[in-house]
């Protein structure tokens, strides 16, 4: 099992090494519509150790700017110091503006939510509307993660009256029309920030599903608040929006959304490499892992 646990590391060290060695295309320059600056942001990536993804602190703030984003959120599941240690490394390298953020990861009851702009750990062991009041007494914002119908119970008058946002574009809207379809119902409740989130841990990229914001100040606390202000729009690939109306309309005037993925094109061999050699390698490290506790 030794020799497992260490070909697992090789190919996850290998995988980490290609994704940090991959090209990095020019950055687009910025666009200001309407006396607002536009970001890309993905509100909802997962990075290296813990929870079973590909890319290492360092590597996600490459990848986010390969894409085109000028903020993440590194939401840990009910942790935060990979987030602490993702925002510190991108400030490093001059990457996108990261922010601190936990996945509330709750079993009982049923919810994930996202805490943006975070400085302790929310307790999952709470209700949704326990924890957000926490985050909000921590200046942070509250996002429902890919709110599909089972996570609707926890969302009770209390939850939904202090919510701040919801996530209404995620992955699974492109792999399921019927969680898609749950998504925009939760949204719907109420008037709520629209969020579009990749929840990368593997497979595609950060950015697949992105958040357009429009902020008066490019910096943590004008993101912040432009989220409390429910200044966004989120494009799905069909062309659906959704999102502030007059963002909107603005944006749609000018011709200048969805923006453009300035890696659109793919990740490259040396991306293509790494993504390959870290899914290879967390397989191998669950699949002799599991083995090995029999």
């Amino acid at each position: 099992m030794r020799s497992a646990h260490g070909a697992s590391v090789l190919l996850l060290t290998l995988a980490i090494a290609a994704g940090t060695l991959a090209p990095q295309p020019a950055r687009l320059p910025p666009l200001f519509l309407g006396g607002y600056q536009v970001l890309s942001a993905d509100f909802h990536v997962h990075t290296f150790p813990l929870n079973w993804t590909t890319l290492a602190p360092w590597d996600i703030a490459l990848e986010a700017q390969k894409h085109g984003l000028d903020a993440i959120a590194i939401a840990g599941h009910n942790h935060l110091w990979v987030s602490q240690a993702g925002r510190w490394i991108s400030r490093a390298i001059g990457g996108p503006t990261v922010l601190v953020s936990e996945e509330v990861v709750s079993p009982d009851p049923k919810y994930h939510l996202i805490a943006v702009g975070i400085s302790t750990t929310v307790s999952w062991k709470q209700t949704a509307a326990q924890a957000i009041a926490d985050v909000h007494g921590q200046g942070g914002v509250a996002i429902a993660a890919h709110p599909e119908a089972s996570f609707w119970p926890a969302y009770d008058a209390a939850a939904m009256r202090d919510l701040d946002a919801a996530e209404v574009l995620h992955p699974d809207a492109y792999s399921s029309k019927r969680k898609y379809r749950q998504m925009q119902e939760f949204f719907a409740r109420k008037p709520l920030t629209a969020i579009g989130s990749s929840d990368f841990h593997a497979f595609q990229y950060p950015g697949y599903c992105r958040t357009l914001i429009f902020v008066r100040q490019n910096t943590e606390s004008g993101i912040l608040e432009a989220l409390r202000q429910g200044h966004t729009v989120v494009v799905d690939r069909d062309g659906r929006s959704y999102g502030d109306p007059a963002l909107i309309r603005l944006a749609a005037q000018n011709g200048r959304l969805p923006l453009p993925d300035p890696a659109a094109s793919g990740p490259g061999w040396l991306g293509g490499l790494s993504r390959i050699l870290g899914i290879a390698g967390l397989l191998f490290a669950l699949v002799f892992g599991r083995a090995a506790t029999r």
